[in-house]
């Protein structure tokens, strides 16, 4: 597997995951569709199926909107896709944000974060400053969020209130801007197939949500963190992250990694993304909230966007920067 994509030209490769991925997507979207039609006569029953459809519904369209990312950054060029992951983090922002109570001395935090802090760090991504993008949120961001609140002159729950914002930052801006990040990157002999770099960080972190889904529930155990997620448990995460490795290692020929690189970057991200959606479930509880997207209608209109995209935000920067390390760029 990894020779024969390796002996092929991009646009032969393109071409091969084109054919393989939108044939899988399409014959999942099937399946769920007819599942969706059958009818239980036991309620309880009908009502698991259905938060299954719901989850896995998610999953697909999620896959097909990165997916769509890849193959407009593809045939685009990188600043049309730094713009469509600029936009993702919008909604997913601004989701995190409705759902988490603001006051007024707030504000100018949140035109800081949208409409300064965003643009400026796809900014230093597009021109690639990537030592000053690094360090542009979790150091001089997170200074002045707090600067800009206490000028507002308002001291109560001061404390959590910039957290909040901190860490919705940290999520749906910092994490989210990795992945277009990637198309810069330059490695030796692997000029214009950096699309292919963010399909592969993508397809594994998605196998193992996927996976990591389907055996919880076909090989159910006690939960890790039963106050947190019933359906978190070691032995799923494990599958999960094993399969999706594995898969990595089989795409490996589209990366510049060999086999054992495309490993071991699938089980960095994938451990990454899983336990990041793990602390992002507990933002929910925290929140008293089941999905972000409030009964899968988002009060935002992204759709519960960053339901789905949570476990990239996690796993692109430890990708990105394991990447930079073991490659010296």
């Amino acid at each position: 597997m990894y020779q024969l994509l390796k002996n092929l030209s991009p646009t032969q490769q393109v071409g091969t995951l084109f054919v393989i991925v939108f044939g899988f997507l399409l014959i999942a979207s099937a399946v769920a569709f007819m599942l969706s039609l059958r009818e239980d006569m036991d309620e309880a029953v009908a009502e698991r199926r259905r938060s299954d459809l719901r989850n896995f519904d998610g999953i697909l369209r999620t896959s097909w909107l990165m997916v769509l990312v890849f193959w407009v950054g593809w045939l685009s060029g990188d600043w049309v896709a730094i713009a469509l992951f600029a936009l993702i983090s919008f909604f997913a922002l601004r989701e995190f944000l409705t759902l988490s109570p603001t006051r007024r001395g707030d504000h100018r935090g949140l035109v800081l974060a949208f409409f300064v802090v965003l643009p400026a760090q796809y900014w230093l991504v597009g021109t690639e400053h990537f030592d000053l993008f690094t360090v542009f949120i979790p150091v001089y961001v997170f200074l002045a969020i707090p600067v800009a609140s206490a000028l507002a002159n308002d001291p109560q729950r001061f404390l959590e209130r910039n957290a909040k914002l901190q860490w919705g930052i940290m999520v749906c801006i910092y994490g989210m801007s990795h992945v277009p990040a990637l198309l810069l990157l330059e490695f030796p002999k692997y000029e214009g197939r950096n699309a292919f770099l963010v399909f592969f960080l993508v397809i594994v972190v998605q196998t193992s949500t996927v996976v990591q889904h389907l055996a919880s529930r076909r090989f159910p155990r006690a939960p890790a963190a039963p106050q947190i997620s019933q359906s978190f448990n070691w032995p799923s995460w494990w599958i999960g992250i094993a399969v999706a490795s594995v898969l990595g290692t089989l795409l490996a020929g589209i990366t510049p990694f060999v086999p054992g690189q495309a490993f071991a970057m699938s089980l960095i991200a994938c451990a990454a993304g899983s336990l990041g959606h793990l602390v992002m479930k507990a933002l929910k509880r925290d929140r008293g909230i089941p999905i972000w997207g409030q009964g899968s209608v988002s009060v935002t209109g992204a759709g519960g966007l960053l339901d789905r995209v949570d476990s990239l935000c996690f796993a692109a920067p430890v990708f990105f920067h394991s990447v930079r390390w073991y490659f010296n760029l």
